[in-house]
Formats: C-alpha cells, sequence, structure tokens
C-alpha cells in the first residue's frame, strides 16, 4: 500500500504563490509518473501537470508559465509551485503517483486526499 500527503494548500491573494508538496510513503519500489490535479466546485477533476520520471513535465495550458512542478526521487516527492495565481486557480488539488510497490509485478495509481487553494480577487 502507498499514501499520499499533501501540504501547502491554503488562502492567498491574486497575484500571490503557494508551493504545494505531496510525499509518497510506503512499500514503494519506484515512482513512474507524479503529478497534480484539481478539481473546482461543480466541475470536472482535471490534469495541472505531471513529471514523468527521467522526463520533461507536461503541462496544462491554463498553468504554463505561471506553474512548475518538480520532484526529488531521493524522497519520492513532488512539488507545485504555483506563481502568479488567479481567481480561477481556486480548487482542491490532488497529488497523483503510478507506483510499482516492492513484490509487485504491476504498476498501480495512488491519489492524495486533496489540499484547498484558494485565491481571491
Amino acid at each position: 500500500q502507498v499514501q499520499l500527503v499533501e501540504s501547502g494548500g491554503g488562502l492567498v491573494q491574486a497575484g500571490g504563490s503557494l508551493r504545494l508538496s505531496c510525499a509518497a510513503s510506503g512499500r514503494i519500489l519506484s515512482i513512474n509518473i507524479m503529478g497534480w490535479y484539481r478539481q473546482a466546485s461543480g466541475k470536472q477533476r482535471e490534469l495541472v501537470a505531471v513529471i514523468p520520471r527521467g522526463i520533461n513535465p507536461n503541462y496544462a495550458t491554463s498553468v504554463k508559465d505561471r506553474f512548475t512542478i518538480s520532484r526529488d526521487n531521493a524522497k519520492n516527492t513532488v512539488y507545485l509551485q504555483m506563481n502568479s495565481l488567479k481567481p480561477e486557480d481556486t480548487a482542491v488539488y490532488y497529488c497523483y503517483a503510478n507506483v510499482r510497490t516492492i513484490l509487485s509485478a504491476t504498476w498501480d495509481d495512488y491519489w492524495g486526499q486533496g489540499t484547498q487553494v484558494t485565491v481571491s480577487s
């Protein structure tokens, strides 16, 4: 089993910045993809940014040039630096990881519980 624990959400004014962190723990052998998704009230969950292991990250067009995703493989942690925040960025942000666990023959998806990001005007 794997647990993803998110932190760093909160309330910020438009134009401000936040940094989200997500640490994976458990019987982890390796992590292929790590990333962030978000879900605003009344809307579907959408991809924000993903960063495959050893490959350049991919961003939603709405956050390109404002958000930066990074990962620390030694710590099994993924980060999301969010700059120039807009009210439309308000959502619950969910950490995602595609994980190979010890003694497992498959890759499995795991999700964090979500952290609220609220951007005021």
